[in-house]
């Protein structure tokens, strides 16, 4: 059940990376403030379940908060 836990964090967080990304490209504002915390939250839970998944540390918490 941990592997398939870990999975699915880790393509959520790919998706939320590229929604980044596009959001960025697109200049929406709101869809970075977004998709930055949508990462930090991806990132609290997997830590939370002692699951280290591999990132930037900027990506560990939302700088707007």
């Amino acid at each position: 059940m941990t592997d398939l836990f870990r999975e699915e964090l880790g393509a959520q967080l790919v998706q939320a990376r590229g929604d980044l990304a596009a959001a960025r490209a697109a200049g929406d504002d709101d869809g970075v403030q977004a998709y930055r915390g949508r990462i930090a939250s991806l990132l609290r839970i997997a830590a939370r379940h002692g699951i280290d998944l591999p990132h930037a540390p900027d990506e560990e918490e939302d700088e707007d908060d």
